[in-house]
């Protein structure tokens, strides 16, 4: 038993180390290269090619080497690694982020977990290979499921108990300190399988098993990649719509995630879970039922995230348990995992990398459910009979022509739809009857912005920035006849330009060029304005870190991803370099609406920090308002301007910190503490 404990405990260990060290590695380096959605999607591109790597390594391990000689191998190689330990990206890497970031982020990645990452990768197929050759008599799939239950346990650990109560630096030290306990546990198996498989054996043993088992043909092998790929598609679009488009919580990501590897954990521990009569029949309704979400339906969203996850576990039980009855003898294991890989890698590629290149749209979804449909006929084609074949293309036609429906739907009726590394933007024109057509920038489905095209409304300030909101009377607060020096981190439609003078200079800060083009092109605020514009195309923290003092009267961080602030603006380093920046007397006002997250406590904990005073405006319009929308804004200010604001403010209430609420850091942020 105690060989058997051995590689269990390596291949637990190696599972949870691969999936904690993916959000320890990417918080360190998300404050460098703007804080966005694309850093973590790099990242996930990232860690499926290692994921690649190291199975490929595997299979060559395995059909390359005799079992010794891998065992030295191997063990060569993770006392290599021990070398690269602590797993801390190296910062001189910040500077070189805004000429190439994608790049900047796969070589930090590289140099700082690449080794022990791609290691820990080897592990769970290569266990359960040596596993097969100690105990010839026992099947090594269920190691597979209990990879992934570790896999699970890591995702659901870190934000419960991990991101809340540890620095990233001190999380970095802990998972170095128990990658050492992984490898010697990793050569305590390897010492194991050695002793398993005597010299005079290992020839004959490998060339029995080789005629005893026929190597899949490249039919198998690309239904494995298939099956493989289109649950990866599945799980990233479904993913993005809960993340984006339904409840932009940063934590929700953890959900459909754990669906994924929970059917990988059913399917691989005990094939009989994938009951497959039943989940044939479950998975049309699936189809149904996300149809209504696709078509960008609206119902209460604690109904449309239990559809997506009943959905999504439907379609990877059906793609996962179609796989492990189509899994090969224990010969061929080693390839079966490597197609499994490369399917993966594939879907996170394709949703991650091509589709937003190629896409203005996101099509990915109505693409994934139709492969999983395709596929299923594919997997069923022998078995059924040809009545029922000619039914089920009747079908499959069918209900792609009312996928391409909905995906034409996605673009129509739009001025226009454009897409890039930062998201999808959608322009839209509405007829206001008596106040003319309004034209909005929607990211997702949240709004950033909207103008009145009439004359004798393009001018007036609207939404989240109208005169009556925190942020419009801020900037009329500031008195005098002098040239007013304004910047504003997150551009949008360009509403804060209509509040510039002549003489003002306002510095508008944009990390996606889109949405400047659209700004100019589409809305006329800028043009409009009679203050000196200066757009600058970068992440507005990297570029304040970088500039000479400016000497703002008043900055505005407004730079949205989603529903919410990307949480490097918001820590005690960013408002350190906003303040750099700043006059005495200035007012650094921070947009903090939001349907999910109370920012409040993260704003006040950081200006009791900084000794300042914070103020916050929670304006209500009125009913019937046409140029005004629900705003909350926190404005930051030196402790003896408090009272003048309070006075000049209608609305402005001091805000008091939360107690024992901790400021956020680069290193430490939690977004669990401050979830509604």
């Amino acid at each position: 038993k105690v060989p058997m404990i051995s590689f269990a405990t390596t291949v637990f260990l190696s599972a949870f180390l691969l999936f904690q060290i993916q959000p320890i590695v990417a918080k360190m380096i998300l404050p460098w290269f703007g804080g966005s959605s694309s850093v973590w999607s790099t990242c996930l591109v990232f860690f499926q090619a290692e994921l690649l790597l190291g199975y490929l390594y595997v299979h060559l391990l395995h059909e390359l080497l005799s079992p010794r000689r891998q065992n030295l191998v191997h063990g060569v190689l993770l006392l290599l690694s021990l070398a690269t330990l602590p797993v801390i990206a190296d910062p001189t890497w910040k500077d070189a982020a805004f000429e190439s970031p994608t790049w900047s982020v796969l070589v930090v990645l590289a140099s700082a977990v690449g080794m022990p990452y791609l290691l820990l990768s080897t592990t769970g197929p290569l266990m359960q290979a040596w596993y097969a050759r100690s105990f010839a008599s026992m099947m090594p799939y269920r190691l597979y499921a209990l990879s992934n239950l570790a896999s699970m346990l890591a995702l659901l650990t870190y934000p419960l108990l991990v991101e809340p109560y540890f620095p990233v630096l001190q999380q970095a030290w802990t998972w170095s300190a128990a990658y050492v306990l992984f490898v010697l546990a990793c050569l305590t198996s390897a010492w194991q399988s050695w002793k398993g498989v005597s010299s005079e054996r290992e020839v004959a043993a490998e060339t029995t098993s080789a005629a005893a088992t026929a190597r899949p043909s490249w039919r198998e092998c690309l239904l494995w990649v298939g099956l493989a790929m289109t649950a990866s598609i599945l799980l990233l679009a479904i993913t993005r719509h809960l993340t984006q488009d339904v409840a932009p919580v940063p934590f929700l990501w953890v959900l459909p995630l754990s669906i994924y590897l929970l059917s990988f954990i059913l399917c691989f521990d005990a094939p009989r879970y994938y009951y497959r009569p039943g989940f044939l029949v479950a998975l049309p309704m699936a189809f149904l039922a996300l149809d209504q979400v696709v078509d960008g339906g609206s119902m209460p969203v604690p109904l449309l995230v239990a559809l997506l996850s009943l959905s999504l576990f439907v379609f990877c039980m059906v793609c996962h348990g179609e796989l492990v009855r189509r899994r090969p003898a224990v010969r061929h294991l080693t390839l079966f995992y490597l197609m499994l890989s490369i399917g993966g890698a594939l879907g996170g590629s394709f949703v991650g990398l091509l589709a937003p290149a190629v896409f203005n749209a996101y099509f990915e979804l109505p693409i994934g459910l139709f492969l999983c449909a395709l596929l299923v006929i594919i997997v069923l084609w022998r078995e059924i009979q040809p009545v029922w074949r000619w039914l089920l293309l009747v079908a499959l036609f069918a209900y792609g022509y009312r996928l391409a429906g909905i995906s034409a739907s996605y673009v129509e009726d739009y001025r226009r739809v454009l897409r890039n590394f930062y998201g999808q933007l959608r322009v839209s024109d509405v007829d206001e009857e008596d106040l003319g057509i309004k034209r909005k920038i929607l990211h997702g489905r949240i709004n950033h912005g909207e103008q009145f095209i009439s004359p004798e409304h393009r001018r007036q300030a609207t939404a989240y920035y109208c005169e009556k909101s925190g942020v419009g009377q801020a900037l009329q607060s500031l008195s005098g006849e002098k040239p007013r020096k304004i910047g504003v981190l997150g551009l949008g439609a360009g509403t804060l330009a209509t509040y510039g003078r002549q003489g003002d200079e306002m510095r508008m800060y944009e990390i996606n060029e889109q949405v400047l083009d659209l700004a100019r092109n589409d809305f006329s605020y800028l043009g409009d304005s009679a203050a000196r514009i200066v757009p600058v195309l970068g992440d507005g923290r990297l570029m304040l870190e970088r500039e000479p003092i400016q000497n703002f009267d008043l900055l505005a961080i407004d730079a949205f991803s989603g529903d919410s602030i990307p949480t490097h603006l918001l820590t005690i380093e960013a408002m350190r370099a906003y303040l750099r920046h700043m006059q005495r007397n200035g007012i650094l006002a921070v947009h903090i609406t939001n349907r999910y997250l109370d920012l409040r406590p993260v704003v006040a904990a950081a200006a009791q920090q900084l000794g300042m005073t914070a103020l916050v405006v929670d304006f209500e319009p009125e009913h019937g308002e046409r140029f005004c929308r629900h705003s909350v804004w926190a404005l930051i200010v030196q402790n003896d301007r408090q009272a003048g604001l309070l006075t000049a403010i209608h609305q402005a209430e001091t805000l008091k910190p939360r107690p024992g609420f901790t400021a956020w850091t680069d290193g430490f942020s939690n977004l669990l503490g401050i979830l509604k």
